[in-house]
């Protein structure tokens, strides 16, 4: 399996590294709890029981002080800053071209839990975005599960992943989660078009990081769509339960996962991503 090169991405220095602090104390939720983006967007993506994640109180939360010493996840660690790193230097000056302010999203790496500004992020989840405090949250172990259980093995279906929460990053810079929150649902509602639009900002992302750093070996693109395939609405439920309910949509179907990500490949035009109209 082709891996991406990496060696011309620079490693960001936006990190909170929260691994190796989990220290087993809980804490009370409370308050509405993780959100929308938090709870029903990625809760239902990856078939978590949102009771789960806004049920009060208990839940072992990470703390800030790393452990010292090696980790076997240190590799992951490394992949996810330089993927970081590359977004940082492809949307500052397409956000310059937007007129609109790059502030760089913190990539925060735990263990398990860990408190967050939407609440208490745990790692059943998934990698999650966070717009109150303009985190990207992660539980390295997400990326095993990305090849073992969604079937999208391989370096850029991981880099599509974070490419994807960073995408949304840029909604949150540019006024689109403001403008598109709420809680509806549905195959034609705005929290489809908010992720379908994140998929599209990844492809964004890629056209710009291959055309700087050259980074896509052969097969790198298929895994990046094998990835945005595997974790579309209808998949996942006929996986879960043998049907799709499109009426419970939060991200969009497979084929329209590929088709956006496709575009914003293709085109590395931020224009080409309006999921609105």
């Amino acid at each position: 399996m082709a891996a991406m090169r990496l060696d011309d991405l620079r490693p960001s220095d936006n990190v909170d590294d929260r691994r190796g602090g989990f220290g087993g104390r809980g804490i009370a939720l409370g308050g509405g709890g993780l959100g929308l983006v938090a709870v029903i967007v990625v809760s239902l993506l990856f078939g978590v029981d949102p009771s789960q994640l806004l049920g009060e109180g208990g839940l072992p939360v990470s703390q800030s002080s790393p452990q010292s010493g090696p980790r076997a996840d240190d590799a992951a660690y490394d992949f996810t800053r330089r993927v970081i790193g590359s977004a940082e230097d492809v949307w500052t000056p397409l956000m310059q071209q937007q007129g609109v302010r790059f502030v760089p999203a913190t990539f925060t790496a735990y263990d398990q839990a860990t408190p967050t500004g939407c609440g208490t992020g745990q790692s059943a989840a998934g990698p999650f975005y966070c717009p109150a405090d303009g985190h990207i949250y992660l539980d390295l172990t997400f990326f095993d599960e990305l090849g073992q259980r969604f079937g999208a093995p391989g370096e850029f279906a991981r880099a599509y992943v974070i490419a994807h929460e960073y995408g949304h990053h840029i909604q949150n810079l540019t006024g689109v989660m403001q403008r598109h929150g709420g809680r509806a649902r549905g195959a034609d509602s705005d929290a489809v078009r908010v992720e379908l639009q994140a998929d599209c900002y990844a492809g964004v992302w890629a056209n710009h990081a291959n055309r700087r750093f050259a980074i896509l070996e052969s097969g790198d693109v298929e895994q990046g769509l094998a990835a945005a395939s595997a974790v579309g609405d209808d998949t996942l439920q006929k996986q879960a339960q043998g049907y799709a309910v499109p009426d419970s949509f939060t991200h969009g179907t497979s084929a329209q996962r590929v088709q956006w990500f496709r575009q914003g490949l293709a085109s590395g035009d931020v224009a080409t991503c309006d999921t609105f109209r």
